[in-house]
């Protein structure tokens, strides 16, 4: 079979896990929150008060099963598709539960969310379109000489001593006032994790071919490496989001831990090199596209705004100039529409403005 045939079939099938992935992973949220939403309308004791009764809920090990599922094939798309493709994609679990939210969950999606979830879906593509569809490695042996490459080995010590420099200097002091810090370990760390997990699926691949694998003292490197920084990256994102709004950690911890992989990938498997400039030109404007878009969905998602209150802050005077007005949330009381479908702001706001016709022969 011609090779170029293969690298398309590996980018394709890695391509669909990672769109899957996020699908699977974006729907878990919502399930979960229905799940506990229904036992808090039996009055059962919360999750947030220390109560279990959510294992009893199907609703929630649903989404369990289904964040599973997500976190299975997005570990499978490292072996088929570059991790500079796979990493960035995971944007879109955030789009999936921004929309599934607003449909299922009732919670609005305001035209500042929606020009966000328009701005992850463009970037995506973009990245798509431009991302490499070689394959940086096919086997444990050609990922041994890349992790024998001084480049990445200056990387990696740079990498363990700055994560220790952070975890025992930084975080004592400053891990509970700067959210910084307990994302910049997370997303350090969180760099050598995908390379782990980018050998360890190759190896799976191979295992699956018949070749001895289990027998690879790599392989296994690979898989306590793996352990190891995993927990790191779970302990101190735990300490980050228990101390620190939602809204908040999960862009900026998205925005950084994509950055560290995305280095980590061009030194270690040097894909950047083998890329021509447009394409390079277009990865990064996608990837700087969804950071866009992540910002707008999280930075304004407590913000009143909608398409029927645009008019208001558009509308220009008799005179020619931009009618200035200070931008105030609105209530839900004022966002309530009457039968034509004007919110009462809007109402009260038109009432007072001068006719045009009125204004043209003064």
């Amino acid at each position: 079979m011609d090779l170029n045939a293969v690298n398309r079939l590996d980018f394709y099938i890695g391509l669909s896990l990672a769109v899957s992935s996020s699908i699977f992973i974006g729907g878990s949220f919502i399930l979960k929150k229905k799940g506990l939403l229904r036992l808090a309308k039996r009055g059962s004791t919360r999750a947030g008060q220390g109560g279990h009764a959510y294992l009893k809920e199907w609703l929630w090990w649903a989404g369990l099963i289904s964040m599973g599922a997500g976190e299975a094939a997005n570990f499978a798309a490292y072996a088929f598709a570059p991790a500079t493709l796979v990493t960035p994609l995971g944007a879109l679990s955030v789009l999936v539960t921004a929309v599934l939210s607003s449909y299922f969950l009732n919670e609005r999606l305001n035209v500042h969310g929606k020009v966000g979830c328009l701005l992850c879906i463009l970037g995506s593509t973009v990245m798509v379109l431009h991302a490499p569809q070689e394959e940086e490695v096919a086997s444990l042996k050609a990922m041994a000489e890349k992790l024998e490459d001084p480049g990445f080995i200056v990387f990696a010590v740079c990498v363990v001593v700055s994560s220790l420099i952070l975890i025992s200097v930084a975080a004592p002091r400053y891990g509970q006032k700067n959210v910084l810090v307990y994302i910049l370990i997370c997303s350090v760390i969180g760099s050598l994790s995908v390379s782990c997990v980018k050998g360890i699926g190759i190896g799976i691949k191979e295992l699956f071919t018949g070749k001895a694998v289990l027998k690879e003292p790599l392989f296994w490197v690979l898989l306590v490496l793996l352990v190891v920084c995993v927990s790191l990256q779970i302990n101190y994102l735990n300490k980050a989001l228990d101390i620190f709004n939602t809204s908040i950690v999960t862009p900026i911890y998205y925005v950084f831990f994509t950055t560290s992989v995305m280095a980590c990938s061009a030194i270690l498997f040097k894909e950047w090199f083998r890329m021509t400039a447009d394409n390079a030109v277009g990865t990064v404007s996608g990837f700087l596209t969804i950071i866009l878009g992540i910002f707008l969905l999280h930075a304004f998602k407590d913000i009143t705004f909608s398409w029927d209150t645009l008019p208001v802050f558009l509308h220009e005077d008799h005179r020619g100039s931009t009618w200035s007005q200070p931008y105030i949330a609105l209530t839900d009381q004022e966002i309530a529409t009457d039968e034509y479908g004007q919110s009462s702001r809007i109402r009260a706001t038109k009432e007072n403005l001068p006719d045009k016709n009125t204004a043209l022969t003064t």
